[in-house]
């Protein structure tokens, strides 16, 4: 079904500076948007950007894109509702709180509604409850009451276990290398492990592993989203495993896969790379 064109048209006579496509980027995401899109609403604060008679003043990246410091990720919601005042989201969206700060910020009134909070006359969560972003529940006495009023069975997977150990998953990687010779046989150095990379949730992370987890990937990855990007200090697959079951974790699931890599033309000798994988789970 083909949507209705709410964009509004340019009046005749009047003078546009800025091009028919218009490029931003947006906290490092590089968007590719109609000029008549970023003004569809009146007052917003796109609409303030692109309807001036001069570009100057306007931020710009090294290569001469419009400039916005805000996130790029979410920005694409935004430019969604804009193309036709509609709003779709993924099910279980799970950072409807951080999205409705963007459009506070963008000036989007009606889109603000769509994304606030419902609430029964029993003041019990309407459909949309539990879906904010956990990263915007406030600490202390505030979140105390907040769980109170919505009732026990209500968000019960944002409180942690009796023990204050929360559930879920981590997976440990490894890179290796070896080498097959002659009947089959490998060489002293082939468990020798580089780097021992850690996946999950970050606040799981961190419990875990505490001061021997690198964290300069990824320094600022909130407590409650995951990453892939940590690794370990230390190379002895042992010592990781020996935190894990110390956190109560249980290995549940390994996997690994092997390439040749290279093979020596005089010897026959096969040099083989791997990666092999461990996924640990705690109740």
């Amino acid at each position: 079904m083909a949507l209705p064109d709410n964009t509004p048209s340019i009046p005749l006579g009047e003078e546009v500076i800025f091009p028919e496509i218009v490029e931003l980027n947006v906290g490092g995401q590089v968007y590719i948007t109609r000029y008549s899109t970023l003004i569809s609403v009146p007052d917003s604060l796109l609409w303030e950007m692109f309807s001036r008679k001069s570009t100057k003043g306007l931020a710009r990246d090294t290569k001469g894109r419009f400039f916005v410091d805000r996130d790029g990720f979410l920005f694409r919601y935004i430019l969604d509702y804009m193309r036709d005042q509609q709003l779709v989201l993924p099910d279980h969206f799970p950072e409807r709180g951080r999205l409705q700060r963007e459009a506070e910020f963008f000036n989007l009134p009606e889109l603000i509604k769509i994304l606030a909070p419902k609430f029964s006359k029993q003041n019990s969560l309407g459909d949309e409850g539990c879906q904010s972003d956990p990263e915007d529940s406030s600490p202390g006495i505030d979140t105390g009451r907040n769980l109170a009023s919505l009732g026990t069975a209500a968000c019960a997977s944002l409180v942690p276990s009796g023990d204050g150990k929360r559930s879920g998953f981590i997976t440990i990687g490894y890179r290796g290398s070896y080498t097959l010779g002659r009947d089959s046989q490998t060489d002293a150095k082939f468990r020798r492990v580089a780097r021992i990379m850690v996946c999950g949730k970050t606040s799981l992370a961190k419990e875990v592993f505490g001061e021997t987890l690198n964290e300069s990937r990824d320094p600022d990855r909130p407590p409650e989203r995951y990453t892939s990007r940590y690794y370990l200090k230390f190379t002895f697959l042992e010592q990781a495993f020996d935190r894990l079951a110390d956190a109560g974790f249980h290995m549940v699931a390994c996997n690994s896969t092997g390439t040749c890599a290279f093979a020596h033309e005089q010897t026959d000798d096969k040099i083989w790379t791997s990666y092999t994988e461990y996924v640990f789970y705690r109740e």
